[in-house]
């Protein structure tokens, strides 16, 4: 409850209400659950909400959905504070969700926070003075394959370095939309430095593996223990 009554600084006044078209998505996902179970609906109606409300959830959100779900406005409460992709306070236009897990951070995931920081002037929890960035560090995005990366908004930037995330910022700043996805060039989760579907070079002095083409050979004898059974079933028949 502490958490809650924190939020309410900066909080819009009056009901929150969806639009026409929010409102039939929430509808949407609320007719997926039988009577009685329409609290599982809760995630999306808040990603509806925080979507309209220009990225985050205000509390007169939280107990419109209440409502809608007939759930009490705390259990309501608990799931939006619980996940990071549910914001409880207003945001950049550019939210980024710094991935700071065990693998990005091997990778360099420190480095980034500590360019980012620098180049945007806040610290993690912030918003930069024009409204336009906003920083928190989020556990396990999944991307770990292709680390270090950063969530942007509803994008992926992955295999970054502190220059491609630089890059990336002062693009935005200008609102010059930049490719998402790997930005070394590596096509999904390929091997580091192959396009997808190459075969990296063997080691020297190894036979290289060769592609195999149409249907898998079956293993079959050799002519040798052939002509030897051939002979033995002659024996028997004499």
């Amino acid at each position: 409850m502490k958490e809650m009554r924190a939020q309410q600084q900066g909080q819009p006044e009056g009901p929150f209400v969806f639009t026409k078209e929010n409102m039939a998505k929430a509808q949407y996902h609320i007719a997926k659950y039988p009577e009685g179970r329409q609290a599982s609906a809760v995630l999306p109606l808040l990603d509806i909400a925080q979507r309209q409300s220009g990225g985050w959830v205000p509390r007169n959100a939280i107990e419109a959905i209440a409502e809608m779900l007939k759930m009490p406005v705390i259990r309501v409460f608990e799931v939006a504070s619980f996940y990071t992709m549910v914001n409880l306070k207003p945001v950049g236009k550019y939210h980024l969700q710094l991935c700071g897990t065990t693998p990005c951070w091997l990778r360099g995931a420190a480095d980034l926070k500590e360019r980012c920081q620098k180049v945007l002037d806040i610290e993690e929890g912030e918003v930069t003075v024009d409204g336009k960035f906003s920083l928190v560090e989020v556990e396990c995005l999944g991307a770990c394959v292709n680390a270090p990366m950063v969530q942007i908004n509803d994008d992926f930037y992955e295999d970054l370095t502190p220059e491609h995330l630089e890059k990336i910022l002062n693009e935005l700043a200008d609102d010059r939309l930049c490719p998402p996805g790997s930005q070394i060039g590596r096509q999904g989760s390929a091997p580091e430095g192959y396009p997808f579907g190459e075969v990296a070079p063997a080691k020297k002095g190894s036979t290289p593996q060769k592609k195999s083409e149409g249907k898998p050979k079956i293993a079959t004898e050799s002519k040798a223990k052939t002509k030897v059974k051939q002979a033995k079933g002659d024996a028997d028949a004499s």
